[in-house]
């Protein structure tokens, strides 16, 4: 039997318009879905009719890859399904890593197929907040430790990024977020824009944009994303604008 493919699918947002025609076609090819159950249900329920379904509770990483893994080496082609996009956050490392440790490289073909990151979808619905150099730090230790969040962290704020942070409040950890913010602090002025899009594209989506002197961190949970703007970063009524400098060249 040949192995059939294993395609890492990003689903983007949650939004069925936000789904790209690739990754729409890899779903259709698949015989066999697996993911985390709140990113199958973000998957259009036509793209899992009369397939094998494979869900795993959250933290299930690991379990879910090899059931994957196993499928595509019975010769069902096989999407694992992330939400945003594969490589940011997601599967497509891990899938790798499980191909190499089980000496899978060679037979199981890899396809992974992006999608709309959430940064980039809250970005959208905020105007312009990345039209300038930024970095991305989850504040989830579950797989990073605490202490080297922080530096991160740091580094980035000091170095006048626009920061954009994932996985920024939990239940398990409330802390953490005001540990961030407090650093922020240190290096933004008080009115420094914070914009908070919580279910991008999704229903119930919340979009706003605060000064950082007085956000308040208890309207942020796992489904929120926060950007943090730079130096040059101001709030236009709804929006967050994080100049490219043009006006500066007009000037010079």
């Amino acid at each position: 039997m040949n192995n059939a493919p294993l395609y890492v699918v990003g689903l983007g947002p949650g939004d069925a318009r936000c789904l790209t025609p690739q990754a729409r076609a890899a779903l259709d090819r698949a015989q066999c879905i697996a993911g985390y159950q709140l990113y199958l249900d973000l998957t259009p329920p036509e793209l899992l009719r009369g397939k094998t379904v494979i869900s795993t509770g959250m933290r299930h990483e690991e379990e879910r890859c090899a059931a994957a893994v196993d499928a595509a080496l019975a010769g069902r082609p096989t999407a694992l399904v992330c939400s945003g996009d594969p490589g940011v956050y997601a599967l497509a490392g891990l899938a790798l890593e499980t191909l190499e440790a089980r000496d899978l490289l060679d037979r199981v073909p890899l396809n992974v197929v992006p999608g709309v990151p959430a940064v980039c979808a809250a970005a959208a619905l905020l105007g312009a907040p990345l039209t300038h150099d930024f970095a991305c730090i989850s504040l989830s230790d579950l797989l990073t430790p605490w202490e080297t969040i922080q530096r991160r962290l740091s580094a980035a704020l000091e170095a006048d990024f626009v920061c954009v942070i994932y996985n920024p409040r939990s239940k398990g950890r409330p802390y953490q977020l005001g540990q961030a913010l407090a650093e922020a602090r240190r290096f933004r002025r008080p009115g420094c824009p914070v914009g908070l899009v919580r279910k991008a594209f999704r229903p119930g989506q919340e979009v706003s944009v605060h000064a950082l002197a007085d956000f308040d961190e208890s309207r942020v949970d796992m489904l929120s994303l926060l950007i943090i703007g730079n130096s040059e970063s101001r709030a236009l009524g709804p929006y967050l604008l994080t100049p490219r400098g043009y006006a500066n060249k007009k000037r010079s």
